[in-house]
């Protein structure tokens, strides 16, 4: 079973991928993109009983909590208001945290929100904005007890700015399974710089989405693009899981030699003072008086 909030498209590409779907769910505030998404099922050949698509609030109002999936997919709004009711430190998808995502930004409370119903075996992958990956206060809570507590994060992988429609802000991809292979470290990718331009937009083609892919599944080092972190290198950092922080980007410029330096610049003085004498001397021959000093006198 998989599960997705939006238009639908992202749930077909992972039914296509995927071996065996035995039903697709969803929920979507917008009625607009609600009945997309339902429209979309229909056209691309899912019978309308492999899918349940309904239209409420997924943070208010969950339409599957009792259920458990083996895939999520999801690109909540970023940085969405909600209610942070006091009230949900009572439902079971908030309350082991002991902290509500804030009022301002729903982010990290629809991270909760998925992984309570995200089944033992299963994935989740959800598009966030960076602001995740490090502001502090509840969210910063949040993300350390999903680290520490729960230890569920499996990858952090960052996009190109511009790749979305509606946004151009650099967004990353958050990786979560309940059962890591590798729960000892978490993997960092930068792929910030794989895309391709094109009119307005940045784009990822196939051979970026592919190096992206290979280096999840190896969970392997490379220099400037992905980097394998311990828990305790992690920690270490205070559960910050900014990018540049374990992905080193920075283009290191060669040392200067100030000695080399100096004496190109006296070889430089030397040639000036000689090419001053050749032109004191052509003034000389025609007449006229040298603009400049000449060995501290005037020619």
């Amino acid at each position: 079973m998989i599960q997705h909030a939006a238009c639908g498209s992202l749930l077909l590409r992972v039914k296509r991928e995927a071996n065996h779907v035995d039903k697709i769910y969803g929920q979507e505030i917008n009625r607009t993109t609600y009945n997309l998404a339902r429209m979309n099922m229909i056209l691309h050949d899912v019978h309308y009983a492999d899918f349940d698509i309904r239209q409420e609030d997924t943070l208010e109002h969950p339409q599957h909590r009792d259920l458990r999936f083996d895939a999520i997919v999801a690109n909540p709004p970023f940085s969405a208001k909600w209610s942070a009711n006091p009230i949900f430190m009572s439902d079971d998808r908030f309350s082991v945290y002991g902290k509500l995502a804030p009022s301002s930004k729903a982010d990290m409370a629809f991270v909760q929100h998925m992984i309570y119903q995200l089944s033992e075996d299963g994935v989740m992958t959800v598009v966030l904005p960076h602001g995740v990956l490090f502001r502090g206060a509840a969210e910063g809570h949040i993300r350390q007890y999903l680290i520490e507590q729960m230890n569920c994060l499996d990858a952090v992988i960052g996009l190109p700015a511009n790749i979305f429609y509606g946004t151009s802000i650099p967004t990353c991809v958050l990786v979560f399974k309940r059962c890591r292979k590798n729960p000892e470290n978490i993997l960092f990718i930068d792929a910030s710089q794989q895309f391709d331009k094109a009119k307005t937009r940045n784009i990822l083609r196939p051979q970026h989405i592919k190096k992206i892919v290979d280096t999840y599944k190896a969970r392997t080092h490379e220099d400037k693009f992905s980097y394998v972190a311990s828990l305790e290198e992690i920690k270490t950092n205070d559960y910050n899981l900014n990018i540049p922080r374990y992905v080193d980007t920075f283009e290191h410029e060669e040392a200067i030699d100030l000695n080399a330096i100096a004496e190109q610049l006296k070889a430089l003085d030397q040639q000036s003072q000689q090419t001053d004498v050749k032109i004191a001397a052509f003034c000389q021959e025609l007449g006229i008086a040298p603009p400049f000093a000449v060995s501290g006198k005037q020619v």
